[in-house]
């Protein structure tokens, strides 16, 4: 009498994934809106968020993890409308964390 058992992931899992893996499910991107004081100021920079991509490819629990402050609202207001296809792990979407780098240059 043999068994097989179908491994799942459990459903409450949250699985790390690199920025560079996670780019490459984005399916809907709204740039940021260059903040008008830092334009003035010529502040350029990263800034880097922390995020959580739910199992529907949502953003959620979105945080500042660092980069220039005049900009980290914009990067912000712009991520979180941000939506990617599902991450899956042996075939089923999982909630994913990773780190999403937001980069703010100006023209010369």
């Amino acid at each position: 009498q043999s068994r097989h058992t179908i491994v799942r992931p459990d459903p409450r899992t949250v699985v790390h994934v690199s920025s560079n893996i996670v780019a490459g499910l984005l399916v809907q991107k709204t740039i940021p809106v260059y903040p008008p004081i830092a334009r003035a100021t010529r502040t350029q920079g990263t800034v880097v968020l922390e995020a959580t991509i739910s199992r529907a490819g949502n953003i959620e629990n979105l945080r500042v993890a660092g980069g220039p402050a005049m900009l980290q609202q914009a990067a912000l207001d712009a991520v979180k409308t941000w939506r990617y296809r599902p991450y899956l792990l042996n075939g089923e979407p999982v909630e994913v964390e990773t780190t999403v780098n937001v980069v703010f240059t100006l023209d010369r």
